[in-house]
């Protein structure tokens, strides 16, 4: 969590705003891939692509 805080704190601080979707994007794909690999769903995620 203290990863999370610190791209927060940095964002806020420098007013990097158009840095969270690019964040947010990436992390949502990661975690897709993670569900996508090991999961019963893995069949239907791969059809996506």
């Amino acid at each position: 969590m203290d990863f999370l805080k610190d791209i927060w704190m940095f964002l806020k601080a420098r007013k990097k705003w158009w840095l969270a979707p690019i964040i947010l994007i990436l992390l949502l794909l990661g975690i897709l891939l993670v569900i996508g690999g090991s999961s019963a769903i893995a069949p239907f995620i791969y059809t996506l692509f």
